[in-house]
């Protein structure tokens, strides 16, 4: 993986001068590039002396210049400040502090670690990084990240605006950016980066998508993890990046080797244009939940060494120890003021200078958390963001749950706020499966959650429906694996989900070709039933043409073929791509399945309702215990068709009663998992007439047909 700087770039070709300083100001925090030079701002509340340290190549073993920031000079408030005359935008820099080393009080800090800026726009590292010196209490200045000055200013959009879709409108495809690309299947001409993904546009705007979500591209640490693969001893990372360092930097390792990139963020930039020419939006996922710098014994690397004890949620009884609700080691103390206000200008910064569309909060319970841990009825923090008038054009979602067990589905604290409803992907995936019990919460689940969300007066599209994601098996291993196999993640297969309501049909992974058919209707029910729901659907990416992790269902470690989307598999798996960019465009078709309120009491101009439940008989639905079936009719409006659903979840065939049509009309099918393609989702125009008031479908499939008027119908 790339881990820094291209050594080829060389910023000691600067003149090597000692720059004058000034007083600077306190606002705004970081290093802004202002008239005349570079305004460096920090908070630090305990702090009793630090240091600016700057610097002309990333891995120098010593600053060329330490500027001391005066505590009664150069300091308002808790905030040190100075202005740094003759320098710009490329300035690699870093600080120390000092201030008490009381664990037992909860200060950590040590005047010998080198810091990054937790305003950093850019941050800068190579090969030289050392996570155990971070560690370690003694000097790592050669080993550390460093910070950059970015000159944001410097940059053309060329006119690119956001699509800013609708949230019924939108489509989700959730994707990692080295993933994406990486593997030599890929074929473009930068493999892993930023640059990589925006050669894949066309064949995003091909498949019929709105909006990408991007696993987290905040600076991280690639090193974090110290384990290896025992079956290849090949040293493993963490690939996913949830482990963030620093807020308000795209992660180095997804830039090109061009430093001028960096230094102006062109390249995420470059992305963001791209996507919105394109009517593309972009999501960020973003981890403030907790950092990288891990518990007691981790690294100090940025939060720990300016304010421990105000950065995150420590022990009452030990405030050398920390409270962790993220399973990661510490947690963010997210509503405290000043946490607060660097969790806001983030989002600001990524929505106003970097131009994103939205943000996807990891473990988004814990930012309800208080200053001990507990959940809060009012959480500033999540109300602020919801209210932020920059932030009012965002798509704000929720992953409505922490590793601690508060799990807040239906109940996230705000109004405006959608959520990824967990509800939704375990009950599809039973009902799929053929669990009994579920015909009747499976129809709750694809009109919208309404048990969920209805009372707390929101609409269908703040749940976000997934059946799969970054985390846990891909669709194809979800219908090939029983159980996870993790023995190359190192930990002796102990990490990872165990109830996975996965099924493999028989044999453990790849199997003859009956099996692998009934696997592939079944992905195939599983995404029309997906696109079929109310609420935002959203697709992990390689789904659509079965993508696999061979049976690890927490790869986030695997920066290999484990976890890069292998492109082979979309010619060999082309029907079933096809399959998939064809629901998407059904559902972009019909606007009945894009609902913004909950309300089905209007009637069409055949009287019908929004929606009609039915079972194997016309207008009498099984919400038995023991029922795998379930069918619906929903009305149509504005000259849209009607549109009859019926699924088989049973092991047996069923043939299904349709609701009877008024002179001039007709049932047409256009889709059938059980057919054999292209006849399995037939393109508008080509639709099968039904010539009878019966519908055959076989087990373990569903059948979608629509109404059309007579003289829309084929001789």
């Amino acid at each position: 993986m790339t881990l820094g700087l291209d050594e080829r770039a060389d910023p000691s070709a600067r003149p090597h001068a000692t720059f004058r300083t000034s007083t600077g100001e306190p606002y705004p925090l970081g290093a802004t590039v202002a008239p005349g030079g570079v305004n460096f701002s920090l908070f630090s509340q305990h702090a009793t002396a630090v240091e600016l340290l700057l610097f002309h190549r990333f891995d120098d073993p010593e600053p060329f210049q330490i500027v001391r920031i005066h505590p009664h000079l150069n300091k308002t408030f808790h905030y040190w400040h100075v202005l740094v005359e003759g320098i710009g935008g490329g300035q690699i820099y870093a600080y120390r502090v000092d201030g008490p080393d009381a664990p037992a009080q909860g200060d950590r800090f040590n005047a010998r670690k080198v810091l990054i800026d937790p305003y950093s726009r850019g941050v800068v590292y190579g090969r030289n990084w050392s996570r155990d010196q971070a560690c370690r209490p003694d000097d790592n200045c050669r080993s550390a990240m460093k910070s950059l000055v970015v000159d944001a200013a410097v940059y053309d959009w060329e006119g690119a605006q956001s699509p800013n879709y609708h949230p019924a409108n939108s489509i989700i495809y959730e994707l990692h950016v080295r993933g994406f690309t990486r593997h030599p299947s890929s074929r473009v001409t930068s493999p892993g980066t930023f640059d990589g993904l925006v050669e894949k546009i066309p064949y995003l705007l091909d498949l019929g998508v709105t909006t990408v979500e991007l696993l987290p591209i905040h600076q991280f640490d690639p090193t974090e993890n110290p384990l290896v693969n025992p079956e290849t001893g090949e040293k493993l990372t963490n690939f996913w990046g949830y482990n963030s360092i620093c807020y308000f930097a795209p992660h180095r390792g997804y830039y090109t080797a061009d430093w001028e990139r960096m230094e102006y963020l062109t390249g995420f930039r470059d992305m963001v244009r791209a996507m919105h020419k394109a009517g593309l939006e972009v999501i960020l996922d973003v981890v403030f939940n907790h950092t990288s710098e891990g518990d007691e014994r981790g690294p100090t690397i940025c939060f720990r060494g300016f304010e421990n004890s105000v950065y995150y949620l420590l022990d009452a009884g030990d405030k050398s120890r920390y409270l962790d609700y993220s399973g990661c080691g510490n947690t963010v103390n997210c509503n405290h003021p000043l946490v607060r206000r660097m969790i806001l200008d983030s989002l600001r910064y990524w929505v106003s200078v970097m131009r994103v569309d939205g943000f996807r909060f990891d473990l988004a319970s814990i930012l309800g958390r208080d200053e001990r841990g507990r959940p809060m009825q009012n959480p500033p923090l999540l109300w602020e963001i919801e209210s932020d008038p920059v932030l009012q054009k965002t798509k704000i979602i929720a992953e409505a749950w922490d590793a601690a067990g508060l799990y807040q589905v239906g109940g996230f604290p705000g109004e405006r706020w959608a959520e990824w409803n967990g509800r939704y992907r375990d009950d599809v995936r039973r009902f799929v499966r053929g669990d009994e019990g579920m015909a009747g919460i499976v129809a709750s689940r694809m009109t919208g959650s309404a048990d969920l969300y209805q009372h707390l007066a929101r609409e269908p599209y703040q749940s976000v429906n997934f059946i799969t994601c970054h985390d846990g098996f891909t669709l194809s291993d979800l219908v090939s694996y029983n159980g996870k196999h993790n023995l190359a993640n190192g930990e002796g297969g102990r990490y990872g989900a165990e109830a996975n309501l996965s099924f493999n049909y028989g044999a453990e992974g790849p199997a003859d070709p009956e099996t692998e058919a009934l696997r592939k209707r079944q992905i195939k029910n599983f995404i029309a039933v997906l696109f079929l729901s109310q609420g935002i659907p959203m697709l992990l990416a390689g789904d659509e043409f079965r993508r696999t992790q061979r049976g690890n269902n927490n790869a986030y470690c695997q920066d290999n073929g484990i976890s890069w989307v292998d492109w082979s598999l979309l010619e060999r798996e082309k029907d079933l791509f096809r399959f998939t960019k064809l629901m998407i465009r059904f559902r972009k078709a019909h606007p009945i399945l894009r609902r913004c309120s909950y309300s089905w009491g209007e009637k069409n101009e055949l009287g019908w309702s929004e929606i009609t439940w039915h079972g194997v008989k016309v207008g009498e639905p099984d919400w038995s215990f023991c029922s795998h079936s379930l069918a619906f009719t929903l009305a149509g409006f504005d000259r849209d068709n009607d549109i009859h659903v019926m699924i088989n979840m049973w092991t047996s065939d069923l043939d299904f009663a349709l609701p009877g049509l008024p002179s001039g009309k007709a049932w047409f099918r256009c889709v059938d998992t059980s057919a054999i393609p292209p006849a399995d989702l037939l393109e508008e125009g080509s639709e099968r007439r039904v010539e009878c008031g019966m519908y055959h479908v076989s087990e373990r499939s569903l059948a979608v047909l629509i109404s059309q008027r007579e003289s829309l119908l084929p001789a």
